[in-house]
């Protein structure tokens, strides 16, 4: 039974590596196309308005995206105060991470997820674009990031569970 719990941890853990490289090419992406609109701006007068969107939009996938990521490399934000101390043993921090996944993270990312979703559809259903002129046409592409990048989330919380709770009872991964 363990086994199978390590595994579809694991399987988690390797959809999230891959997500996150993928996304770390979306910011060196974001960097050069930054780069390259204020130079257009400040050098040739020259901006456009669906580049710009098209920035707001890398950014968010980055964002949305690589949030599990950060998880899995336990680089996201938490109050480290009690956390960090020398108060607390691995197995003290590991029943807070599951304790904070099962009754926070996990439940948050299933409230977003299902909130989103008519919110998603509506602007898929309408083919939502830019109000703007020159903006983007699919603007109902990177609303589906929202339901995308907590659902991404939450399965990494789920993995970070199992690998947590085998700590906390002394079963290491």
């Amino acid at each position: 039974m363990k086994s199978i719990f390590i595994k579809v941890s694991s399987n988690i853990d390797a959809v999230t590596e891959f997500t996150g490289k993928c996304t770390s090419w979306l910011v060196l992406t974001l960097v050069l196309l930054v780069g390259f609109d204020v130079s257009m701006r400040y050098l040739f007068r020259s901006g456009s308005i669906g580049l710009q969107e098209l920035e707001w939009h890398l950014f968010s996938i980055i964002f949305l995206i690589g949030a599990a990521y950060t998880l899995k490399q336990d680089e996201h934000v938490r109050l480290d105060i009690l956390y960090r101390s020398k108060l607390l043993t691995e197995q003290h921090r590991a029943w807070i991470d599951v304790f904070g996944s099962l009754f926070i993270l996990i439940p948050f990312c299933i409230l977003i997820i299902v909130s989103a979703w008519p919110f998603v559809s509506q602007a898929y259903i309408h083919h939502e674009a830019s109000p703007d002129p020159g903006g983007l046409p699919a603007r109902w592409l990177i609303k589906t990031m929202i339901p995308a990048g907590f659902f991404l989330l939450g399965i990494q919380g789920i993995a970070e569970v199992i690998k947590k709770l085998l700590i906390a009872l002394g079963k290491q991964p």
